[in-house]
């Protein structure tokens, strides 16, 4: 895991706690948790040599250090068809970042695979100082704010742990079928839970971590958007 030190010492090094978005995707995927494919670029100059790489629609998202809800600034655009439509896209977001955190530091930007919607889960895991690990699994996407609809186990866990955390919250129907949609994948996103565990448990630097959108299918599951959080004053990686 020589990768997920390296991501970790970088961001401790600049003085920050919190990881971009795309050193979140890298650590999880670290875990072989699936994240969309994507290709990272500067500006609209970089297209022509990149574009071509991952197929449309788009997603274009916007990688900044000051920057950790994207969607309320204006950092997130969907629904891109075509190389025409991420320049329009660069332009609007530029603006509206100027507008909204004139501050932020912009590194680059993440250039995605539009990932159609599954259901939408939330899973967590986070440093409690009384009872240390704890993961947590709920429904996702902006309704998780809204619903709380979440279930919470110490870390580390297994599957059978892992399964019951599902059947704990209230939305379990979304899960296993929904007014004729189809199951998720149990197992896998039983998986992934765990996987997020070991993470939580193994990664001392890691104070707080989030995937939200998990997106959950019938064959398996993929993690839209990551964030990481790091313990103040850490100030080395552990070996993993």
């Amino acid at each position: 895991m020589a990768e997920v030190e390296k991501i970790i010492s970088n961001a401790l090094n600049e003085g920050r706690q919190n990881l971009l978005g795309t050193e979140a995707r890298e650590l999880i995927s670290t875990w072989e948790i699936p994240v969309p494919r994507s290709i990272q670029i500067k500006g609209v100059e970089d297209l022509k040599l990149k574009a071509g790489m991952i197929s449309p629609p788009f997603v274009l998202k916007v990688i900044s250090r000051d920057i950790m809800h994207k969607t309320e600034v204006g950092g997130v655009i969907t629904g891109l068809r075509d190389e025409n439509d991420v320049k329009n896209a660069f332009i609007r977001m530029k603006k509206d970042i100027e507008v909204n955190v004139p501050q932020a530091r912009i590194e680059g930007f993440l250039l995605e695979e539009f990932i159609p919607g599954g259901v939408e889960v939330i899973i967590g895991g986070m440093k409690d100082p009384q009872f240390g690990p704890v993961v947590m699994f709920g429904i996702g996407g902006i309704l998780v704010e809204l619903m709380k609809d979440v279930s919470f186990r110490l870390a580390p866990l297994n599957q059978r742990e892992a399964i019951e955390m599902m059947g704990e919250i209230k939305g379990y129907s979304f899960l296993t079928g929904y007014r004729g949609s189809k199951p998720v994948d149990i197992e896998q996103l039983a998986s992934t839970i765990m996987k997020l565990s070991d993470i939580i448990s193994n990664v001392k630097e890691i104070k707080e971590i989030e995937i939200n959108p998990l997106f959950a299918y019938e064959g398996g599951v993929i993690a839209v958007d990551t964030r990481v959080v790091l313990e103040k004053g850490s100030e080395k990686t552990n070996e993993i």
